[in-house]
């Protein structure tokens, strides 16, 4: 049975926050809110805790997780990133954007996609996610919530409750998402490439 903290969007509680990145270095799988839909999450380099997000997700290694990073500093530990891609960044984050970057050997190689040696990172403005990545002093490894079947992401913290109880090992109730995902930019290439628009707005990679 999961447990259920309802945190405050905009000035998150220390303890609440503290007791769930507890969870996540015991090896939880947590379902928070984002600047997007509702994600799943779990420490980076755990990888009972990765293969259960992919089992509960329904989703195999082929699939791209995502890193939540803190900040652009962050990305750079685990994404190689020139001069154009780093000014691309620095205007689009925090956001609901996801980026596809080449992956450094910080990356667990089972989180990179294993034909590409690639990743996909984003910096969430949602203040809860935010405090929660502070906390850890790492990112999580992540992807939005939606379940095997259904056609509609999670941003219901109910919901996702109601559903998930019995398989994760938290949900944190930060009020609706929205049910948009993130908008996915390939920046790997010469130029960026728009693979899912979602609540961002493209024409901030000149899209």
């Amino acid at each position: 049975m999961s447990q259920f903290f309802q945190i405050h969007p905009e000035n998150p509680q220390a303890r609440l926050i503290k007791q769930a990145a507890q969870i996540i270095r015991s090896g939880g799988v947590v379902a928070l809110p984002t600047d997007s839909a509702y994600a799943l999450v779990c420490q980076l380099d755990d990888k009972g805790a990765v293969e259960k997000l992919r089992r509960v997700r329904g989703i195999d290694d082929k699939h791209h997780l995502t890193l939540l990073c803190r900040d652009l500093s962050e990305i750079a530990q685990y994404a190689r990133v020139d001069n154009v891609q780093y000014r691309l960044l620095k205007a689009t984050t925090p956001g609901p954007y996801t980026v596809i970057l080449e992956a450094t050997k910080e990356v667990p190689r089972r989180l990179s996609h294993p034909s590409r040696k690639t990743i996909g990172l984003r910096v969430p403005s949602n203040l809860i996610t935010l405090a929660l990545l502070e906390e850890l002093g790492e990112p999580l490894i992540g992807t939005t919530l939606q379940l095997p079947g259904d056609d509609h992401m999670l941003s219901d913290p109910d919901e996702v409750r109601e559903r998930l109880e019995k398989q994760i090992d938290l949900v944190i109730d930060g009020g609706a998402g929205t049910l948009e995902a993130t908008t996915i930019i390939d920046l790997t290439g010469p130029e960026p490439v728009l693979l899912r628009e979602g609540r961002g707005d493209p024409a901030a990679f000149g899209l």
